[in-house]
């Protein structure tokens, strides 16, 4: 819809009275290019719409910067930026909504108040490194960092206005003869080669920012652009007044050549201790040492040592799972290779088998998306990966399992730990089953781990063909799963010794494995579904439950698994029930959205509804006709329902809307709750009962795992290794772990995975290669 004007004669009727459904209330700014706004949402926030004035929207050429714009804002959005709640470029007056940010911008509050503090320029400083940090994560470059561009909110600075940013890996180059950006803010490269600007233009704008915060002034201060370019590329920079222990890292950013500049993460540890000043719930993190040192590389398994950290508590850290001296080789198919570590065919621990559940990687596009590596691939669905799986009770575990089977008695404390995992840094893969942890790492296939301690049980070093476990072990007929990539076969192992049982090629089945209890659905790209007895690895049974497309599934206990898969028009999502032991069909309906199922409650099945932005917008359950049972029949008959199109099953629909849209969400049910985090790093809880959101909250985490949640906290991990707990009631943040990054800092990990909550401990894995317990009870003493 375009923005509709306000009736009237005078300049004030120029302006528009509503863009899109939002009514704008008052003008908050403006610039050469269009009008900021003040308006609100159906549901009361503020929003912050920026409107193109009428000139720009004709021009083509700026039409499609004004689209860049939309696009890295929501690329970016998260706690560091003013999230997009909605946006039209292609209205007659293109427009974009933001999330209104109370305060002042950095430019304004140094004309106003003067220059800031040294302990203020500190926290400002900290706080756009770990914004840059995260926006260069996304694949953006600012590139055109300034004061007006920086607010000061009350949980630390914001970057806004992306209008010329772009892709650090785009193929959109700067015309000829035009230069942009704000001369005072640009960095050398900017001026000379800008054809070439990356993100290390930034820390120079970064640089030139804290001197006017500093000084109010730039470090290059002239009243002719011509000048300041020239000072730019070839002068010192004035550093008069700067703080005298700021000034030298102030002055590595202002460094001519990009190289010479620190990274955003060198920033941040140049100011770990920044952190402690801020008071905000938005958990901005220290880079702080390494709670417990790890075990080297020459120590036996299983050996422990205990090293106080900087809150005189005791960390315990176990031996590292590793590939022995000497290991490797290849091994013939069928072959029963025997495993090393400590405590080989060690009693497990009691417990509830909660990783026999789905194993699955999110997908970031509508939900139904497959993750393919080397011939073998694991189906991207809804729900939470690794994570202590529902059943259709809510409570988080299979039904008729114990209650966590690692719960402590009253009183016994439960003693943090920390294991390494392979032979070098990388995110560990673990879930957990049998009363273990079972993990893959650098070098390792697949391991076993204690979870009251740490101790490494036995590991199966990777063997030629193995070296890349495309999804975590997972226990599925009583035995090790794991998948490799580079071989395209499924290894099933012994749970107590780690020997090999049994060998399946999987390299036919281009479209994905899945992991249903204890059946393994292998899907091929023409749709057809086979059923594997995770026992024997012999087939139970091979049909086309979705016809020829492709279905995605979801398991959250009980007898039915969930098929999804996109209706003929593309608008839709056919959701099909699966008997996973016999592929029989027991229901399948079409409902309205891109939907991704993420758990089920007192038989109702719970989906996160996307749209085309990939925006999360509404919490559906669907709950089918017990009268009628829905359609029935076996995974071949379905093929001529789908050509059809054909929806059968009756049921009855509940729709419950979000306040504000959340960009590529990740979700969880728990009890009468759906938690959903957002890739910016906003935390949602909806309430299904009483059919409302809850609360939100900003974490300051972006492109974090997946949540899992039991009764009293939400718990998220965070890229930097970092695990946080919110109060289920409230979203107050309350605990969190120090980061676990290692050495190598500038890693970006490509895939997160969500906490492990058994009984009274969470497990977690981090950058570093390391995994770790911490007690679920008392997260205020991590």
């Amino acid at each position: 819809m375009p923005p509709r004007r306000i009736a009237g004669s005078d300049a004030e009727a120029e302006l528009p009275e509503y863009a899109g459904q939002y009514r704008l209330e008052s003008r908050l700014g403006s610039g050469g290019m269009g009008v900021v706004h003040l308006a609100r949402s159906a549901s009361g926030l503020r929003l912050a719409v920026k409107v193109i004035n009428a000139e720009f929207a004709r021009d083509t050429e700026f039409r499609g910067r004004f689209k860049q714009e939309v696009a890295a804002a929501r690329r970016v959005s998260g706690a560091f930026t003013a999230p997009v709640v909605d946006a039209d470029p292609e209205a007659d007056r293109p427009w974009m909504a933001t999330l209104f940010i109370p305060g002042p911008t950095l430019a304004e509050h140094v004309k106003r108040n003067g220059s800031l503090s040294s302990a203020q320029l500190r926290q400002v400083m900290a706080g756009l490194a770990e914004a840059l940090r995260d926006i260069h994560r996304a694949g953006v470059v600012h590139r055109d960092l300034k004061p007006s561009n920086v607010l000061l909110a009350e949980d630390g600075p914001k970057v806004i206005d992306f209008g010329i940013s772009r892709p650090s890996d785009s193929e959109l180059r700067t015309e000829t003869g035009k230069l942009i950006g704000t001369p005072p803010f640009m960095a050398p490269e900017q001026f000379r080669r800008p054809r070439e600007v990356g993100p290390a233009a930034d820390i120079f704008a970064l640089g030139s920012v804290l001197v006017h915060a500093a000084t109010g002034r730039g470090p290059f201060d002239s009243d002719s652009p011509y000048v300041v370019a020239y000072q730019v590329v070839h002068d010192e920079p004035d550093l008069t007044d700067v703080p005298g222990d700021l000034a030298p890292l102030i002055a590595r950013c202002l460094a001519k050549e990009p190289d010479e500049r620190p990274t955003p993460d060198e920033l941040m540890a140049e100011l770990r201790h920044v952190s402690s000043l801020y008071d905000t719930q938005a958990f901005i993190p220290a880079q702080r040492a390494a709670e417990a040192a790890e075990v080297s590389a020459g120590a036996p398994a299983g050996s422990a040592e205990a090293v106080p950290d900087s809150r005189d508590r005791t960390t315990h850290v176990r031996g590292k799972l590793r590939t022995p001296a000497g290991s490797g080789g290849g091994g013939d198919a069928g072959s029963r290779d025997s495993a090393s570590g400590a405590d080989a065919g060690a009693n497990a621990d009691a417990g509830a088998d909660a990783g026999a559940g789905a194993v699955s990687v999110r997908s970031r596009r509508r939900g139904l998306l497959t993750v393919v590596l080397g011939g073998v691939a694991v189906l991207a669905v809804g729900g939470a990966l690794l994570a202590g799986l529902p059943g259709d009770d809510g409570s988080g575990r299979r039904p008729g399992s114990a209650s966590g089977g690692a719960r402590e008695s009253a009183g016994e404390a439960f003693r943090p730990w920390v294991a390494k995992v392979g032979t070098g840094e990388g995110m560990a893969k673990c879930t957990y089953g049998g009363g273990a942890l079972l993990c893959a790492g650098p070098g390792v296939l697949a391991g076993a781990l204690g979870p009251r301690d740490g101790k490494v049980r036995w590991t199966r070093p990777a063997k030629s063909g193995e070296d890349v476990s495309v999804s975590a072990p997972v226990l599925s007929g009583g035995l090790v799963h794991t998948l490799t990539a580079a071989g395209g076969q499924l290894v099933a192992l012994d749970p107590d010794t780690g020997r090999t049982r049994w060998k399946l090629n999987t390299s036919v089945y281009g479209g994905g494995a899945q992991y249903v209890g204890d059946t393994v659905l292998l899907t091929s790209g023409d749709g057809t579904v086979t059923g594997i007895d995770g026992k024997t690895g012999k087939r139970l049974w091979q049909g086309r439950p979705a016809g020829g497309a492709q279905p995605a599934f979801a398991y959250f206990g009980g007898e039915l698994a969930y098929a999804t898969t996109l209706t003929s028009d593309g608008t839709g999502t056919q959701v099909i029930a699966v008997d996973p032991r016999t592929g029989d069909v027991r229901w399948r309906h079409d409902l309205d959205g891109l939907l991704t199922p993420v758990g089920t409650r007192k038989g109702t099945l719970w989906l996160t509804a996307q749209n085309a932005y990939q925006e999360t917008r509404s919490i559906v359950g669907y709950t089918p006709d017990s009268a009628s049972g829905g359609a029935s029949g076996s995974a071949s008959d379905s093929a001529s329902s789908r050509a059809s199109g054909r929806a059968s099953g009756g049921g009855k629909e509940r729709r419950i809307p979000l306040d504000l849209p959340l960009p590529s969400t990740t979700a969880a049910l728990h009890g009468d709750a759906v938690y959903l985090l957002a890739a910016g790093g906003a935390l949602v809880a909806v309430d299904i009962e009483a059919g409302k959101q809850r609360w939100r909250r900003e974490t300051s985490v972006s492109r974090a795992s997946a949540p899992t949640a039991d009764d009293r906290y939400v718990y998220v991990s965070a890229p930097d290794g970092r695990l946080l707990a919110a109060d289920v009631r409230t979203g107050k943040l309350v605990g969190q772990t120090p980061t676990r990054l290692g050495e190598d800092g500038e890693r970006v990990v490509a895939e997160v995975l969500p906490p492990m909550v058994v009984g009274d401990r969470v497990y977690a894995s981090a950058p570093d290669g390391s995994v770790f317990g911490v007690d679920a009870r008392r997260p205020a003493d991590w």
